[in-house]
């Protein structure tokens, strides 16, 4: 290289030499090109040179020249540069917004002023556009017409196969141009195009851009659906709506259903290659509904502006969802998960599977199975059952199912529809599918109907027994039978209490209803109540369903084994360990007072005598801490209800002071609630006058604590509780000081005229329940990850020492005799002690006098 030679053509001829000219000339130009950097002055030469170093001779430098030679002398300039680039741009920028400003005014004033400037020859031009358009129109008008009366054989060649389909591409280009011009235009586009592909199908159905088409039409829908709506929401607005916007709404309408009735045709005799588009199908099917009646994300028109669309547009995408059932890729595109769904998008999808299993019966037992089966082939992603389907998407629409969203059902053709809610409509459709299934169906059903009823969200729970009682008295005897001995074993089998036993445990009472009589007499031979393992059924279980002969055996049986269990667990040493023991005897105890046979007066006086047992065992401070004694707090709390007729006054006195002292403790809800239940029953009874005073001040204080609960659950069955107690009893008194306030009274006289103190807007409560419905998901996403992780870590090396364990258990029950002993002082200062309360005191003096030799004190040494 000709060191003479100009720095502009030098770089010129650098610039044109190869990668092994480059790494050959590095040792000689690299120090040029340097020094021309340090020793330029314009942004231009630095940047030119900075930008030939780095493509053409970095690459070929090593790392260690770089750090040690090169750098050093390039990036301090480099800075600089930079710097002093984002300085410019920074200032000279600065001045772009008021530039803008002066930009627009002065476009403004010339465009205004267009007409004189252009000496009145403006409108000339325009004209000149306008006919030239038309033109253009009239020009591809005569194309379409021209290649629409052209036949071609079916032997043409590849080549005029190509320009055909080029042609088609061509026209589906202008689709997207015309689209806003003229609507007219834009129709008859989209017409010649489904038209010419029909024609020639066999001749160019593998060269088309099917996924183009569908798209194409797809979004014009969209968009033709979004003006209908706009249209329609502004004239529902204004007091009187113009004629040509009415005009404008049922032309846009009509347009909708044409390229709906052009995507019907198009798909119908394409449908082999439909496979990449069938999730653009559905959601198109989900958009349109998403913001559509009876969606709550849908905008407000008129009725009449909803039946114009229903029956002129929204009809055509029966035909679509028909002919798209037999379709597998289709199927998989419904019933595969996805957790890109849009939120606005789960109800319309719960909606298009409930229209799918409208019209599956009308199809193929093969289509049915296919759809029901939820397995896919070797070739496809696998898929759920339509039932797993619905059931997930219906679990997902928790704004409409909290609302509730009210929906129209038609009862038959020619009668008025009558409104249900969204929960009734999708129960009713479940339940017509279910009888139009064939047999190879139902082991799919069951399936699917069991994973509901062990699910998490009660309303799909509740919707999968109404469906599952139905399918009991639709079906057979035999198979009613067969699924109540199925669901006792599971029951039997639960390895502990948890949402899903409570779940299966009302569907199996339920059952139990709908069984025949003889099937009743196989089922408690089957698990006998006289047994203590089979417990665990029968206290899940109403007898009001059993036959009158089998009723009052089964409440004897079972009352006696309760009597039994019960027994065992205090001959045991009633430890805490083994209050599920308890709580088995008291749930079945619970079941016989609920049956409709009254107890004798030896069942009466035993209950009372395990009811005086038990109070004197219970502990507050275990109610707060253990859930299991709670559950036992709630069980007793039962089962004095039903004796409290039967109360000896020291008793009630004993229950009513507990209470209170548990209630100041700020107890769990369901506690709270519990008590309750046992306030509500005392309006039934009169209290003795040796323990009124004493019993009122304490009935009232917990009536006025927990009508003033923050937790609203509480207040209301604080509310109905109270309203029940004033109805019944006969004592006044109690009722005027349970409301000591103002803000009491007038909280109760409001419940009883059924006022309505604050009433939430529709579109505020439909936001509420969305951030809701976040917050429950996340909360059962985060629940079951637990679950998940706890399942796969190890178990702890080491076990807590005994000792620990031990001091524990000495502790827990020093606090309980010191608690049951304050609560006997207190029950003295406010009533006379029995007679053999001196006699028991006694006993209590020597067994602790035992217990207090038999650990002596420790050495202080």
């Amino acid at each position: 290289m000709d060191s003479g030679m100009p720095l502009a053509d030098r770089l010129q001829e650098i610039c044109r030499w190869s990668p092994d000219e480059c790494r050959r000339e590095l040792p000689v130009v690299l120090p040029q090109l340097i020094s021309f950097y340090q020793h330029s002055d314009t942004w231009t030469e630095n940047i030119r040179v900075l930008n030939i170093f780095t493509e053409m001779f970095l690459p070929h430098v090593s790392l260690n020249e770089l750090e040690r030679s090169v750098f050093p002398q390039i990036l301090p300039k480099a800075q600089k540069l930079f710097d002093g680039l984002i300085y410019e741009i920074s200032r000279q920028a600065s001045s772009l917004s008021s530039q803008n400003v002066q930009l627009k005014t002065s476009l403004r004033n010339n465009l205004q002023e267009s007409d004189s400037v252009y000496c009145g020859r403006l409108n000339l031009v325009s004209d000149l556009l306008q006919a030239i358009f038309k033109e253009a129109v009239i020009l591809q008008k005569q194309l379409m017409e021209l290649l629409d009366r052209t036949d071609l054989s079916s032997k043409v060649s590849e080549m005029e196969t190509a320009d055909l389909v080029s042609v088609l591409h061509s026209v589906l280009d202008i689709c997207k141009v015309v689209s806003t011009m003229d609507h007219a235009l834009h129709a008859n586009t989209w017409k010649f195009i489904i038209k010419q592909s029909l024609k020639y199908r066999a001749l160019i159905q593998s060269q088309l851009r099917h996924s183009d088409i569908i798209n194409g039409l797809c979004d014009d829908i969209t968009l033709s659906f979004q003006s209908c709506l706009q249209l329609a929401e502004h004239m529902k607005s204004v007091e009187t709506p113009e004629m040509t916007d009415q005009k404008l709404f049922q032309k846009t309408v009509k347009l909708c259903r044409f390229f709906a009735n052009s995507l019907v045709h198009y798909t119908k005799d394409f449908m082999p290659f439909m496979s990449p588009s069938c999730n653009r199908l559905q959601d198109l099917y989900l958009q349109i509904h998403s913001q559509f009646h009876p969606s709550l994300s849908a905008k407000c028109i008129s009725d009449a502006h909803k039946n114009e669309i229903s029956s002129v547009f929204l009809v055509a995408f029966d035909p679509l969802i028909l002919q798209l059932l037999p379709f597998s890729p289709f199927a998989e595109s419904v019933l595969n998960e996805r957790l890109d769904l849009s939120p606005d998008y789960t109800f319309p999808k719960c909606m298009l599977i409930i229209n799918i299993m409208d019209k599956l019966p009308s199809l193929s037992e093969d289509v049915i199975l296919m759809w029901c089966s939820g397995n896919g082939s070797e070739k496809e992603s696998k898929r759920m059952s339509i039932f797993r389907a619905l059931f997930q998407n219906f679990t997902l629409c928790y704004p409409e199912l909290a609302m509730p969203l009210v929906m129209q059902e038609g009862l038959a053709k020619g009668q008025n529809g009558t409104n249900v809610t969204f929960y009734e409509y999708v129960c009713v459709r479940l339940c017509v599918f279910i009888t139009t299934l064939p047999p190879s169906c139902f082991a799919e059903l069951e399936r699917g109907l069991l994973d509901a009823v062990l699910g998490f969200s009660m309303l799909t729970s509740l919707l999968a027994m109404d469906a599952w009682c139905f399918m009991a008295r639709y079906g057979t005897a035999e198979l009613c039978t067969h699924h109540v001995k199925v669901i006792a074993c599971l029951v039997k089998n639960f390895p502990g209490e948890c949402h899903q036993l409570s779940h299966v445990t009302v569907l199996l009472k339920r059952l139990l209803f709908l069984m025949a009589a003889d099937h009743q007499v196989d089922f408690v031979k089957m698990f006998p109540p006289q047994e203590i393992e089979n417990l665990t059924i029968w206290q899940h279980l109403s007898l009001t369903a059993l036959q009158n002969p089998l009723r009052v055996q089964v409440k004897n049986d079972l009352f006696m084994a309760a009597i039994c269990q019960y027994r065992s667990w205090v001959s045991a040493g009633s430890t805490l360990g083994d209050l599920r023991q308890l709580n088995n005897s008291l749930s079945a105890l619970v079941t016989v007072c609920n049956s409709s046979d009254p107890l004798d007066k030896e069942q009466q006086s035993l209950v009372s005598e395990v009811i005086g047992e038990l109070w004197p065992l219970l502990n507050i401070n275990q109610i707060l801490s253990e859930p299991i004694v709670q559950q036992t707090f709630c069980l007793i709390i039962s089962v004095s209800v039903f004796t409290i007729q039967t109360l000896e006054a020291a008793l009630l006195m004993q229950i009513v002071s507990f209470l209170s002292s548990l209630s100041k403790e700020s107890p769990q809800s369901h506690v709270q609630l519990a008590m309750l239940e046992f306030l509500s029953a005392l309006g039934k009874i009169f209290v003795p006058h040796e323990v009124q005073p004493a019993v009122f001040s304490k009935i009232a204080s917990l009536f006025s604590l927990l009508l003033s609960d923050k937790s609203w659950i509480v207040k209301h069955h604080a509310l109905e509780a109270f309203t029940r107690f004033a109805e019944e009893t006969n004592h006044e008194d109690v009722v005027r000081q349970s409301l000591n306030t103002e803000e009491l009274k007038n909280l109760v006289v409001s419940f009883l005229n059924k006022i309505v103190t604050t009433e939430e807007p529709e579109t505020a409560k439909f936001e509420r329940l969305k951030n809701e419905k976040h917050m429950l998901d996340a909360f059962f996403a985060e629940r079951t990850a637990r679950r998940v992780e706890a399942s796969s870590v190890e178990p702890s090396a080491k076990r807590a020492r005994l000792s620990e364990t031990i001091a524990e258990q000495f502790s827990a029950h020093a606090n309980s005799v010191e608690k049951a002993l304050a609560n006997m002082r207190s029950l003295l200062q406010d009533s006379p002690a029995p007679e053999w309360l001196p006699e028991k005191l006694q006993n209590i003096q020597a067994i602790l006098a035992a217990l207090q030799e038999s650990c002596p004190p420790k050495n202080l040494t």
